[in-house]
């Protein structure tokens, strides 16, 4: 598996500099840089951070079907995933008005 390459996509998808996620989960941009590098590999607690600042999950990171999707929908998804029950109806509802059957 190629952290540096995942951490890359899934920094792409959530629209995250890779300063601004090195500020969010607490560590020095230079450490972002060498992980995407491929020069240093995340602690596990490192990657856990930085998963949750990429709206992800460990088992998400690790998965190998994720990057079949496109950039803009894994975007739409990881902010689908932080809404609530009832904002998700009201979403659903917009999309069914927008599509033409």
């Amino acid at each position: 598996m190629d952290y540096s390459l995942r951490i890359k996509y899934f920094r792409d998808v959530a629209g995250i500099s890779a300063n601004a996620l090195a500020k969010k989960v607490g560590l020095d941009p230079t450490t972002i840089y060498k992980i995407e590098a491929n020069d240093s590999k995340p602690s596990l607690s490192s990657l856990e951070r930085i998963c949750d600042a990429l709206g992800i999950s460990l088992a998400e990171f690790f998965a190998e079907g994720n990057q079949e999707l496109d950039p803009e929908l894994q975007r739409l998804l990881g902010t689908v995933k932080r809404l609530s029950p009832e904002q998700i109806e009201h979403l659903q509802k917009l999309l069914d008005s927008m599509r033409k059957d």
